[in-house]
């Protein structure tokens, strides 16, 4: 492969590579091996070792593009963007190469999917910390990211005010031991629950 063009693109730090035969794509040094970008130059020819390594970057580019498109839409977790580009049959190597430089650049982060996520969830839900811990785990945010998340959340949000929410709405349906067992599958204290409902 010889190299026509290397120009860098709008997108910071990422370069259009056109060769002299076949289709321009992306590269990032950040993809590349130490020293192979500062190779790149016009004319220069490269063995099919290291054109396989500029594919490598070019698949990685085309990934982190996919990925930087979920993410202007929405915060997300790395766990369900991995799920969503894989599904895109994205292979996982390059998957996990871009989704990494994104989170070094903090544009992917869990914390913030998780914290808005929390906010998001809390407009038709009533929900105690430990029922939030799990739905997190269940997205894939690790515990002391949900940790910080739910520290958070539970100092502007209070969770007895919360509990006391969830009592009114599951007591207008349940009563006795089954508006207990409600309460507590929503992630509520039995203690909370005896204070929500003496008072």
């Amino acid at each position: 492969m010889v190299v026509k063009t290397l120009v860098e693109s709008s997108y910071s730090g990422m370069f259009k590579f056109t060769p002299e035969e076949g289709s321009s794509f992306y590269i990032r040094k950040e993809y590349l091996p130490e020293g192979l970008f500062d190779k790149i130059d016009v004319g220069v020819e490269f063995d099919e070792e290291q054109v396989d390594l500029l594919m490598d970057a070019g698949l990685t580019c085309a990934v982190e593009l996919k990925a930087v498109g979920y993410l202007a839409r929405a915060e997300q977790s790395r766990f369900g963007l991995t799920r969503k580009l894989i599904e895109k049959k994205y292979d996982k190597k390059y998957v996990e190469a871009a989704l990494t430089y994104l989170e070094g650049r903090g544009y992917l982060s869990d914390l913030r999917f998780a914290t808005a996520w929390l906010n998001t969830r809390k407009i038709n839900h009533f929900e105690g910390r430990s029922r939030l811990a799990a739905e997190l785990a269940s997205r894939g945010i690790a515990r002391d990211v949900a940790g910080k998340a739910l520290d958070e959340f539970f100092s502007e949000n209070d969770e007895d005010e919360i509990c006391r929410k969830a009592y009114e709405k599951l007591s207008k349906s349940k009563s006795g031991e089954k508006l207990t067992a409600a309460l507590m599958r929503a992630g509520f204290s039995l203690k909370q629950i005896k204070i929500i409902s003496e008072n």
